[in-house]
């Protein structure tokens, strides 16, 4: 059974109006005709309140009283693995932004080392800090790219859902 059927179900089974139930769940009339016709679904706490106020167990509620998924339980399930992606994608683009600060650094120590010729008349200098800081910043850039673009396309792909 979908979510917007047990709704109704349960709001009838209560006597009551969807004017009623709103009042009880703090919502509004057009909030509870738009679950019960499955036009969108509750957030996580609302179901929560849900079960406490009807007395229905979470997994009565959630499952539809079965072991088949329903069109909540199928929403849980896209918000859990959209917000993975997200959390993913962040941590990426904090692993880009801490690599090209390795390379600046890489920069910075180049200009703070001392370069100096010995009284063979060879040049010493740590010259290797050059192309590692390039190097890092490089792929410090790529990464954060790709991050950022992670990150876009999974609000992108959670916005045409909705």
């Amino acid at each position: 059974m979908d979510f917007g059927t047990q709704m109704k179900d349960l709001r009838k089974k209560n006597n009551m109006t969807q004017e009623q139930m709103a009042d009880k769940l703090g919502v509004s009339r057009q909030a509870i005709s738009n679950w019960e016709n499955n036009k969108n679904l509750p957030d996580i706490e609302m179901v929560i309140k849900i079960s406490q106020i009807f007395s229905v167990s979470l997994d009565e509620l959630i499952l539809g009283g079965n072991d088949e998924m329903n069109n909540m339980t199928e929403q849980l399930i896209e918000d859990g693995s959209d917000s993975r992606k997200m959390k993913t994608a962040v941590k990426v683009i904090i692993t880009g932004a801490v690599l090209m600060l390795i390379g600046f650094l890489c920069f910075v120590l180049k200009g703070m080392t001392v370069e100096y010729i010995d009284a063979e008349g060879i040049l010493h200098e740590n010259f290797f800090f050059i192309p590692i800081g390039f190097m890092f910043l490089f792929i410090g850039a790529a990464v954060t790219v790709v991050g950022v673009v992670k990150a876009c396309a999974s609000k992108k792909k959670k916005k045409n859902r909705s």
